[in-house]
């Protein structure tokens, strides 16, 4: 996998070999076709002025969740024993361009990839003792991680994957089988038995399968069908989603929304679109670290100016607010207050990390 760096020297390759040829044509171009293609290039040119701030951030974020990684591979929190803030920090470690076992976070990656591992029930959940929600959170999180550094990892981890896996989901596929009313069948919520579904719980579970599709793995195309099919019957008429179907919109909730259509078959979709624009108007989400988090993916993958756009405001707000142990605070919105400094440190870097494009999912 390219890092970033290398993603840049390639880039600037392809990019003198065009030059030459654009300077010849500029100049007969019409002077409002010129315009038209020079405004893209000045918000471009606008975000670089923050790429030494986002990757310092960002290797401060990663030295502070380094340094607080236990012997067991789960990292100190208020949920420290949890397969989901775990899975979030290795897949923060993994969009920055580390690999297992390789660099100065290698084993980190390992660690904490083991840990998810040995939480492996014989059932196939993915869950540890501090498990939050009823499990589907922490499975489908847990679930996500494995099959993104499915590939990455020695011999004897990947076999571990490999039986792991596939039951892990399993159980994410039949829990959207239960039965379930019409408006809430093909999502997911708390429980791998709940007869109801959510979109903040759904997100998860649904990029897990997404993943796995990707890697070749046998998710059946209706099982995303169904699943984007509940995204869409929460979304609202003034271009947000809701909790459920008919709930009313929130940024987190639209952030789901807009990365489940993105990734699912809808890139740039009217409602993509509808869901971007009602970002743009409310960029701080209640549920703060979860929101940064499916908005920056989201606005990343739409792409265009709805990025260029939403990036000044994400680090804006973000960046002055990590503390100088490299963490951020816990405590801005009551569900990262719960989980604690891992997890919010992480959702962050995560958030910070898209432009990097590292993570095989979030890969334009």
């Amino acid at each position: 996998m390219l890092s970033r760096y290398a993603k840049r020297a390639a880039f600037s390759l392809g990019l003198a070999a065009a030059c030459a040829a654009l300077a010849l044509t500029a100049a007969m171009r019409p002077l409002h076709a010129q315009d038209a293609e020079e405004a893209p290039a000045a918000q471009e040119d606008a975000l670089k002025k923050y790429e030494a701030q986002v990757d310092q951030a960002v290797e401060r974020g990663l030295q502070y969740l380094a340094e607080r990684q236990t012997e067991s591979g789960a990292f100190q929190s208020t949920w420290t024993d949890n397969t989901g803030v775990v899975s979030l920090c290795v897949m923060a470690f993994l969009a920055r361009g580390h690999t297992p076992g390789d660099g100065p976070y290698g084993e980190v990656i390992n660690k904490g990839v083991d840990y998810v591992l040995d939480h492996s029930a014989k059932n196939g959940m993915l869950i540890g003792r501090n498990s939050q929600s009823g499990g589907m959170y922490s499975h489908s999180i847990s679930s996500l991680m494995l099959s993104e550094v499915s590939g990455m990892v020695n011999e004897e981890r990947q076999r571990r994957i490999d039986e792991a896996l596939p039951k892990a989901l399993k159980i994410i596929l039949s829990a959207q089988q239960v039965h379930k009313n019409a408006a809430h069948q093909g999502g997911w919520r708390y429980s791998s038995a709940s007869r109801d579904s959510d979109i903040s719980c759904t997100g998860w579970p649904l990029m897990a399968l997404r993943s796995a599709r990707n890697s070749g793995a046998h998710v059946p195309r209706e099982a995303i069908e169904d699943a984007v099919g509940f995204i869409l019957r929460c979304r609202n008429q003034d271009g947000g989603f809701g909790y459920v179907p008919g709930g009313s919109s929130g940024v987190a909730r639209t952030g789901v929304g807009l990365l489940s259509l993105e990734l699912c078959g809808h890139h740039d979709s009217a409602e993509a679109r509808s869901a971007a624009e009602w970002i743009l108007k409310r960029p701080k989400p209640s549920w703060y670290y979860y929101g940064l988090y499916y908005c920056s993916q989201g606005m990343y993958q739409i792409g265009g100016d709805y990025w260029e756009r939403y990036a000044p405001l994400l680090y804006e707000d973000l960046l002055p607010r990590q503390a100088k142990d490299g963490s951020w605070p816990d405590n801005i919105s009551s569900g990262s207050q719960r989980a604690g400094k891992a997890y919010s440190t992480a959702m962050a870097v995560l958030a910070l990390s898209v432009p990097y494009c590292q993570l095989p999912i979030y890969q334009r």
